[in-house]
C-alpha cells in the first residue's frame, strides 16, 4: 500500500538536502581520487552490493506493511535508470575536470528544472526565468572557457547529468511522491548492480587492448583498503539516494533546489583539501553566475 499524500515539511526537507549534498560531494571527491584505481562499473556494483543488504535489513525490520511497496514500478524504474545514467556522465567527467568546475556545470540543473517544468508539467516560464537561463549558460561558457584552445569537452558531461537529474527530480515530485524513500533507494541501488554487471560482462568480450580507462578497465583487486573505500562510498550513496527522495518529497523543488547549491561550496572545499584545486577567475565567475541563475530560475 502506497503512502498517502503528505503535507510539505520544509525544515526536514532543507536540513536533509544540505546533509545529503555534503555526503555526496565528499563521496564524489573520493571517486575522483580513486578513478585511477577502479573502473566505474566496479564502483557501481560493489558499492550498491554493500548498500542493498543495509536497506533490506532495515525494510524487513520495519515491516513491509508500514512502509508500503511502490505503487508504480514503471515510474520507479524510469527514475532509477535516469539517475544511473546521470551518475555515469558525472563520474566520467571527474578525472578530467576540477571538482568545483564539474559541480558548477552540473548545478545548471535548476535551469533545466525550470525548462522541463514548463515543457512537461505546464508551468509558465516568466521573463525572470528566461533571464536566468541566459545568465546560467553564460556561466557555463566561462567554465568551458571562451576559446576553443582551452575548451574542455568533458565539461559537457556534467551538463548531461544536470538534464537527467532534473528529469528524475521532477519525476520524484510528480509520479513518485507517495513512494517510500527506502524503496526508491533500493530500486536505485538494484539498478546500479544490474547496469554495472551488464557493462562488466560486455567489457569482458572486448579486445584486451581496449580494456583501459575509467570506463573500460578490468576490475581492480580488492584489499582491506579498497573495501573500506567502497564501504564509505556505499554510505554516501545511501545518504544521497534516500536524502534526495526525502527532500524533494517534503518540499517544493523550487525551494529545495536552492539549498541543493550547497554542493558547489562543498565541492570547492573538497577540491582544495584533496587535490589542491583553486578555481581560476573565469571559472569562479562562471560558478557565481550559475548560482545566481539557479536561484533566479527557482524563484521565477
Amino acid at each position: 500500500m502506497a503512502r498517502s499524500e503528505q503535507p510539505d515539511n520544509l525544515p526536514l526537507a532543507v536540513s536533509t538536502i544540505v546533509f545529503t549534498v555534503f555526503a555526496l560531494s565528499l563521496g564524489d571527491a573520493f571517486i575522483k581520487q580513486s578513478s585511477g584505481n577502479f573502473v566505474i562499473w566496479q564502483i557501481f556494483v560493489l558499492r550498491s552490493l554493500i548498500a542493498i543488504p543495509c536497506l533490506v535489513v532495515y525494510i524487513a525490520a520495519t515491516g513491509r506493511s508500514s512502509l508500503g511497496m511502490p505503487s508504480s514500478w514503471l515510474w520507479t524504474s524510469i527514475r532509477s535508470l535516469l539517475l544511473v545514467v546521470m551518475w555515469v556522465c558525472y563520474y566520467l567527467a571527474l578525472p578530467h575536470m576540477d571538482l568545483s568546475a564539474a559541480a558548477a556545470a552540473y548545478y545548471t540543473l535548476p535551469i533545466f528544472i525550470t525548462l522541463f517544468s514548463a515543457a512537461l508539467v505546464g508551468d509558465k516560464v516568466s521573463q525572470l526565468g528566461w533571464l536566468a537561463v541566459f545568465i546560467g549558460f553564460t556561466g557555463v561558457l566561462l567554465i568551458l572557457k571562451p576559446n576553443m584552445q582551452d575548451f574542455n569537452w568533458y565539461a559537457l558531461l556534467p551538463l548531461c547529468s544536470a538534464i537527467l537529474y532534473a528529469l528524475a527530480m521532477i519525476l520524484t515530485r510528480t509520479k513518485c511522491r507517495s513512494e517510500h524513500p527506502l524503496f526508491l533507494s533500493l530500486a536505485l541501488n538494484l539498478s546500479f548492480v544490474i547496469v554495472g554487471s551488464l557493462a562488466a560482462a560486455y567489457i569482458m568480450t572486448m579486445p584486451l587492448e581496449s580494456r583501459q580507462g575509467f570506463l573500460f578497465a578490468p576490475w581492480a583487486a580488492m584489499g582491506a583498503q579498497e573495501w573500506i573505500a567502497m564501504s564509505l562510498l556505499a554510505i554516501a550513496i545511501l545518504i544521497g539516494s534516500i536524502g534526495a527522495a526525502i527532500a524533494y518529497q517534503n518540499g517544493p523543488s523550487s525551494v529545495i533546489g536552492i539549498f541543493d547549491f550547497a554542493y558547489i561550496g562543498f565541492a570547492v572545499i573538497w577540491g582544495f583539501v584533496f587535490f589542491a584545486e583553486v578555481p581560476d577567475t573565469l571559472s569562479m565567475a562562471g560558478m557565481v553566475l550559475i548560482v545566481i541563475a539557479g536561484v533566479m530560475s527557482l524563484r521565477q
